[in-house]
């Protein structure tokens, strides 16, 4: 099993530690992993990406240039990520703040809106664990569980009240039927 993930978004929808919790999900399951952020100019409101390796072989290139999954948070992302979508992969996309459409018919093409879904839970932030939720259910490249996990991992000091909230926006981004 090899799966190359291209994140994509604006700075601080949470793209880059989706990529770290993805990445700490694959060694909780003893994959390898790789991890490789990319950052625009600004930070916050600029763009970031970062490419995500999980494998059960030795992982050759953090790059991920051909993803077999691209997840698509804003609107800039879907043109600059869809046509790098290996043929036969998934795109992820965030229909809250994405309203084109894809235009490839070679890939699995999923419009979800991570942003409503997270605030339906009260907190508009983990529209990126809710994304992480839809990505491990379609792919099953990690379990929840292995995400879960990772939480205690990366946010060392989170509240056991964050990382249940955590806990249920996966579960919503699992569960999403469009």
């Amino acid at each position: 099993m090899y799966q190359g993930i291209r994140i994509s978004g604006f700075g601080g929808q949470g793209v880059i530690s989706a990529g770290v919790l993805l990445a700490y999900a694959g060694m909780v399951e003893n994959k390898n992993v790789s991890w490789f952020p990319a950052y625009g100019a600004e930070m916050r409101g600029g763009t970031a990406n970062c490419s995500v390796v999980i494998s059960d072989e030795d992982v050759a290139s953090p790059v991920v240039s051909q993803p077999d999954t691209a997840i698509i948070m804003n609107e800039p992302s879907l043109s600059k990520f869809e046509p790098l979508v290996k043929k036969g992969g998934l795109l992820l996309i965030n229909s809250s703040l994405v309203k084109s459409r894809a235009t490839r018919t070679d890939i699995k093409v999923v419009y979800i809106p991570f942003n409503e879904l997270a605030q339906e839970l009260g907190n508009l932030k983990i529209a990126n664990i809710v994304m992480l939720g839809a990505f491990a259910a379609h792919t099953k490249a990690v379990s929840i569980e292995a995400i879960g996990k990772a939480f205690s991992k990366v946010f060392k000091r989170a509240k056991p009240e964050m990382i249940a909230l955590n806990i249920k926006a996966l579960e919503k981004g699992a569960s999403y039927k469009n």
